[in-house]
């Protein structure tokens, strides 16, 4: 299977998605992007790990498990986007036990691979027929991904989740409305949000 090397360009709000974000990957030797929706939470962990210049003051759940994987001579080797179904990208991680080499390919989140892969900066892949399928050319400004500023990703992240997290966030939308954005957070994997319109459907009987 011929693999194409992915690697992040960048993180933007989504235009088409409430409280959902953009991850932008670009194939090694060529134009094509792929982007991917997520969810803020996602973004932020992934924006966090590439902006060097910020630590949170704890560590985050993808922080606590490379470190838990580190102690257990742990390493990601490499993630793979092996599959898209209906919008969905499907992804494995490659774990490595670095005292014994035993190797183990586990089912994973696109987004949790990803914010993975990051922290021990590990190789992205995905295949040719995915990239034929959801590879699209995008004009992006010119600059490399070292010189994104994911602090801004970061603060924008912070400022949406500050709604986000507010218990009536979702007063000002219809029953349908309701349904149709939860139908998008399940398809997309965000299940925090979908779990927060489902609560707001049941407040309302």
């Amino acid at each position: 299977m011929e693999l194409i090397r992915l690697n992040i360009r960048g993180i933007s709000y989504s235009q088409t998605q409430t409280g959902a974000y953009a991850l932008i990957l670009e194939e090694d030797f060529g134009k094509r992007k792929i982007p991917i929706i997520i969810g803020s939470f996602e973004a932020q962990s992934i924006a966090l790990a590439l902006e060097t210049n910020i630590d949170p003051p704890r560590p985050i759940t993808h922080d606590l498990f490379a470190t838990f994987a580190r102690s257990f001579h742990i390493t990601v080797k490499a993630v793979f986007i092996y599959k898209l179904v209906d919008g969905v990208f499907y992804s494995n991680i490659l774990f490595q036990n670095s005292e014994t080499d035993e190797e183990k390919e586990i089912d994973s989140r696109t987004s949790d691979a990803i914010a993975l892969a990051v922290r021990f900066n590990a190789p992205i892949y995905t295949n040719k027929e995915i990239m034929d399928k959801a590879g699209v050319y995008m004009e992006m400004k010119q600059q490399s991904s070292d010189e994104v500023n994911y602090g801004n990703v970061i603060d924008d992240i912070d400022n949406q989740l500050e709604n986000y997290e507010d218990e009536d966030s979702f007063h000002h939308l219809s029953d349908l409305e309701i349904k149709e954005l939860m139908e998008k957070s399940l398809e997309s994997e965000d299940y925090e949000t979908a779990a927060k319109l489902r609560d707001e459907l049941a407040r309302r009987g």
